[in-house]
């Protein structure tokens, strides 16, 4: 009989080692999942729900806008550029994508609010004309947007413009 009493106490050790280390695996698990699910949030661009801001009219992630052209449906926008004294001239054609929750901008129908289309189309108009001509170099596209997407979104006020797509462009 002693010698089952002494084979007892490693049973109970082995126990205890197998329960201990089961904790550990599980106590790992979480850890890891938990890991994952952090860096998928904060690296990956992925929903945290809602809509995000970095700045104060730059929206990262928001619900998809109206698309509205601005200046003539077929043509699109002609202006002079370069200056008082350039015979250049600028054809193009602009998208905007609209903020839809701005009722004093879009329409229930989508469309652009009257007062909202000719600030819009004098602001673009502006903006294109004070332009200069190495500006619109197509390296420079993107700054240009931005820059175009910022000057409506101060008078408009933040978050009315979402993007602005160039679809057209003849310098001449």
């Amino acid at each position: 009989m002693a010698d089952e009493e002494k084979e007892a106490p490693p049973a109970d050790s082995k126990k205890k080692l197998i329960i201990i280390v089961a904790a550990l695996v599980v106590v790992g698990v979480l850890l890891a999942a938990g890991v994952a699910f952090f860096i998928s949030q904060n690296f990956s661009g992925g929903g945290g729900g809602g809509e995000q801001y970095s700045g104060d009219t730059d929206m990262r992630f928001h619900d998809t806008g109206k698309f509205i052209k601005i200046g003539d449906p077929k043509e699109g926008i002609l202006v002079n550029v370069g200056g008082p004294r350039s015979s250049k001239f600028l054809k193009t054609g602009i998208v905007l994508e609209m903020n839809p929750n701005k009722k004093d901008i879009i329409t229930e129908a989508g469309a652009l609010q009257p007062i909202a289309e000719t600030k819009i189309l004098d602001i673009t108009m502006q903006f294109l004309r004070q332009t200069k001509l190495e500006d619109f170099d197509a390296s420079k596209q993107d700054e240009l947007k931005k820059q175009l997407k910022d000057a409506l979104n101060s008078e408009l006020g933040g978050g009315s413009v979402y993007d602005v797509y160039i679809t057209s462009f003849l310098l001449q």
